[in-house]
């Protein structure tokens, strides 16, 4: 499907993507003045259904992020997953489609502030099923950028113009031939991939960096967390990571919305256990897809079903 193909949601309705635009002086162009949310859909063949994976929980954390700009939603956080189930419903998707709501500051102004400015609303749902080819393995490297600081640009807060410290950090992995770069806090320990959370299996436990490193608090993150218990037996430690514990691990993964479940072949030209997928990253793809498909309700997360449910009907 070609993006002009597209129906979006901008500006309050419904409309083809080409007639979505922005102006050249909108703030959120010019300064970062923006957040969002990476959402994903999929397809069950099982069922023939699309399913939303988490709209609610991923609207309520744009709601947070928000509150960081000083701005609000337009609507709830239920509604806007059923708009977006709405979304994909009129787009006719069927197959894995990635979302992505952006609130941004949408007055045609300059002067960099937060504070009175209006705000608007947009969302992109586009077929999708993977971010990063990670079938072999990641080979990845600690990045010599360090990950922003709560207290200059929060990272649990998906801020547009935040994401530059990501891409710096990614693009320098991908120029040195790597695939991806694990980030470090400003004091050196570990916080998160450029846009996944990290999960370290050493010595029989599993290990997760704590919130306070400058990581997003991933939806994803929620449910590994919740599967390594169910399925290994293994409760999950929150805490402070080193580096070098990550070279000595028996795996690594990597979760989030955009990449799924993937692991670490190498970091920093160090082979990371076997230097193959091992019993953690096996058991949590096949229990996430298992989830994320409508095959597995154990974990009691949302699924918002796209065509067997009625259209909306915006007023």
């Amino acid at each position: 499907m070609e993006l002009d193909d597209l129906i979006v949601y901008h500006a309050g309705d419904f409309k083809p993507y080409p007639e979505a635009k922005l102006g050249l002086l909108t703030h959120a162009f010019n300064y970062g003045t923006g957040c969002f949310e990476g959402i994903r859909a999929f397809w069950s063949d099982d069922a023939a259904e699309l399913y939303v994976f988490e709209p609610t929980a991923h609207y309520r954390r744009l709601a947070a992020s928000a509150k960081v700009l000083l701005m609000d939603l337009p609507f709830a956080a239920d509604q806007l997953a059923e708009l977006t189930a709405e979304l994909c419903r009129r787009n006719g998707f069927r197959t894995d489609v990635y979302i992505r709501p952006v609130l941004y500051k949408s007055e045609e102004t300059f002067g960099v502030r937060l504070d009175d400015l209006e705000h608007d609303l947009s969302i992109v749902a586009f077929p999708n099923n993977k971010y990063l080819d990670s079938n072999e393995g990641v080979k990845a490297c600690v990045s010599t950028w360090r990950r922003l600081d709560d207290n200059a640009e929060p990272a649990r807060a998906k801020i547009t113009g935040s994401y530059v410290n990501s891409a710096l950090a990614k693009s320098e992995a991908r120029l040195n031939g790597f695939d991806e770069a694990i980030m470090l806090t400003d004091d050196g320990h570990v916080s998160e991939s450029s846009a996944a959370n990290l999960f370290v299996a050493r010595d029989g436990t599993v290990s997760t960096p704590a919130v306070a490193h400058n990581l997003l608090e991933g939806i994803t993150r929620r449910l590994v967390a919740q599967i390594i218990a169910r399925e290994l037996g293994v409760p999950v430690v929150e805490r402070t990571i080193d580096r070098t514990e990550l070279y000595s691990a028996d795996e690594v993964i990597m979760c989030g919305t955009g990449v799924g479940i993937a692991w670490l072949r190498s970091l920093d030209h160090r082979i990371i256990g076997t230097g193959a997928a091992g019993p953690l990253a096996a058991t949590v793809a096949r229990v996430y897809d298992d989830v994320t498909r409508g095959r597995d309700s154990r974990f009691g997360c949302e699924l918002r079903a796209v065509h067997g449910t009625p259209a909306l009907a915006l007023t």
